[in-house]
């Protein structure tokens, strides 16, 4: 027995733990995710409370379909308190809602953004955690924490859309899948987004229960916008916009969805970029034409996009 402890420290002192470490980032990279497996647990068998290969490993098993196993190798890591602990309880999450298990993944965003409030995707992460435990308020709130602190990431906005279309609210729905489309018009969210946009311009809703006041109000500026406007989208949009802007005006309100959105629309819609930026929006309504349309409206795309970047949209 001696023997055999003395063996396996002889070969724990043996192992370099770093170049073992980088032998498994470098299999992984390559997908090779067994072997990269089998590296990682070489280093920890020296080095147990190796907070990077505990976070390794806990990645590779993950990328090889074994998420559940990786969790124990996380809080190892969360145990040391170091630099990756954020990543651990980032990483941690994304597997609790892969194996739908929505509240597990939020008490997990939540931790890491304790230790890392700056941090944008942890908000992203927890608002996606919200919307599929139906939490639709809450989801809401990630959302704009997320807007706030990356407002060119287009899925943030597309949350957005969502989560307040699932409440009901279809002014900020629509607003929310406007700012999505402006920023990527094309693919299957795209199409998703269009689809969803149309559907609150005929009157569709999600029963949501009954509506707060301003809720009430936005629905039926927005279903007295369309009535008034026609069938065409673009006149559609730009009554709503024109509409919903001088009502915020008129109330004063200083809230994420009135300065952020309402004010800014608003000021899109009575610009000479309104055009083309419903072209955007709309792109997934014409997909034959979509690529060719994009090819030889770059000019006036990027016009639009240095109007945006320079537009003072407050949060």
């Amino acid at each position: 027995m001696a023997f055999m402890i003395a063996a396996g420290l002889a070969y724990a002192q043996n192992v370099d733990v770093n170049s073992t470490i980088k032998e498994g980032i470098r299999l992984n990279s390559e997908k090779n995710y067994l072997a990269a497996i089998e590296k990682y647990k070489e280093a920890l068998a020296a080095e147990p409370g190796n907070a990077q290969a505990n976070y390794q490993l806990a990645f590779s098993l993950n990328a090889s379909g074994k998420g559940t196993e990786a969790i124990p190798y996380l809080n190892n890591v969360i145990k040391t308190g170091g630099d990756l602990t954020v990543p651990a309880y980032e990483l941690m999450g994304s597997i609790y809602d892969t194996a739908h298990q929505p509240q597990q993944a939020i008490d997990a965003y939540k931790e890491g953004i304790k230790l890392k409030p700056g941090y944008q995707p942890l908000y992203f992460n927890l608002g996606i955690a919200y919307f599929r435990a139906q939490k639709y308020a809450d989801a809401e709130q990630a959302a704009i924490e997320a807007i706030k602190l990356d407002p060119k990431h287009a899925n943030s906005q597309r949350l957005y859309g969502l989560v307040t279309f699932h409440q009901n609210k279809r002014v900020p729905a629509l607003t929310g899948l406007s700012s999505f489309l402006l920023l990527d018009p094309e693919g299957s969210r795209a199409d998703e987004a269009y689809t969803n946009l149309q559907s609150l311009l005929k009157g569709g809703d999600l029963k949501a229960g009954k509506p707060d006041a301003e809720t009430l109000l936005l629905n039926k500026t927005l279903s007295a916008s369309v009535a008034t406007a026609g069938g065409n989208l673009e006149t559609q949009l730009k009554s709503i916009f024109t509409d919903v802007g001088k009502l915020g005006e008129k109330n004063g309100k200083q809230t994420f969805f009135w300065n952020y959105y309402a004010a800014f629309f608003y000021k899109l819609s009575q610009s000479p970029h309104f055009t083309i930026a419903v072209k955007l929006i709309g792109l997934s309504a014409d997909k034959a034409t979509a690529a060719q349309w994009l090819q030889d409206n770059t000019g006036k795309r990027k016009a639009l996009e240095e109007w945006i970047a320079t537009a003072d949209r407050k949060f």
